[in-house]
């Protein structure tokens, strides 16, 4: 029997992030976000994809080939009109078969799970064999890890969560049975809300890719899970001799009285 998960705190913790996407730092967020997976999405192939959770009822999901494609929430209301099936459950214990999903796609769902490894656990049980992961994320080596720094005693989203670097990400995966294939990174301005002050400093998007790459503000992580191989067993040979096609075994000399 699985363990009962609470999820009040995740839920409020998504309805929070929700608003957050609202406003204009949310927004230019997610629209980077969507131009990311418009890039990673059309090369994932298979039959289905499962997205846990979505901010702001945004379809992350129009550039997949994939015909079916579901997102899960932790409550009722929360899932977009943009899906064929909704969910309603928890990501550390998901209702889902286990190798039955092509791609899993986690938005900022490992942040504000009480049991992030948990919920990446329960991805590769899912996943078929090769299938593919992908994660969005904050980055903690950035202006935003900084920010975070500074505002998270106030609760706010998304500095309430827990921002994991791609590091310990590739560690968490390598010992699920994980290939990480690729990282991407983005939006390298400070996360302010003001869209005057943004627009100002877009100079720090074109210079941040070519000097800084790996200290953007988000990331998107690609990886695919490993077929599991048996290991081959050496046969265990008899101690009899082995004799060459075509040649004679020796025999014992008989002598003649």
């Amino acid at each position: 029997m699985k363990p009962v998960h609470k999820c009040g705190s995740t839920a409020q913790a998504r309805r929070s992030q929700r608003a957050w996407h609202s406003l204009p730092l949310g927004r230019r967020l997610l629209a980077e976000e969507c131009a990311q997976l418009e890039r990673a999405l059309p090369d994932l192939f298979g039959y289905h994809l499962l997205q846990l959770g979505h901010p702001a009822g945004a379809d992350l999901t129009g550039a997949s080939r994939v015909r079916h494609r579901m997102v899960m929430e932790s409550e009722p209301g929360g899932v977009g009109r943009h899906y064929q099936v909704g969910l309603i459950g928890a990501a550390q214990a998901l209702p889902v078969a286990a190798d039955s999903v092509d791609v899993v796609i986690l938005p900022h769902s490992l942040e504000f799970e009480d049991e992030p490894h948990q919920v990446l656990r329960e991805a590769e049980r899912v996943l078929i064999p090769e299938g593919h992961l992908v994660v969005l994320g904050f980055n903690p080596w950035s202006l935003w890890g900084l920010w975070r720094i500074v505002l998270r005693l106030r609760g706010r989203p998304p500095w309430r969560g827990r921002f994991l670097s791609t590091v310990r990400l590739k560690d968490w995966l390598a010992l699920l049975g994980f290939d990480t294939l690729g990282v991407r990174y983005y939006f390298f301005r400070p996360p302010l809300q003001s869209e005057t002050v943004m627009q100002k400093l877009n100079f720090l998007e074109r210079l941040g890719k070519r000097y800084w790459p790996h200290f953007a503000g988000g990331y998107l992580l690609l990886a695919k899970k490993r077929v599991a191989t048996l290991t081959p067993i050496k046969p265990r040979w008899s101690a009899q001799r082995l004799v060459r096609a075509g040649a004679a075994e020796p025999t014992a000399r008989v002598g003649h009285e």
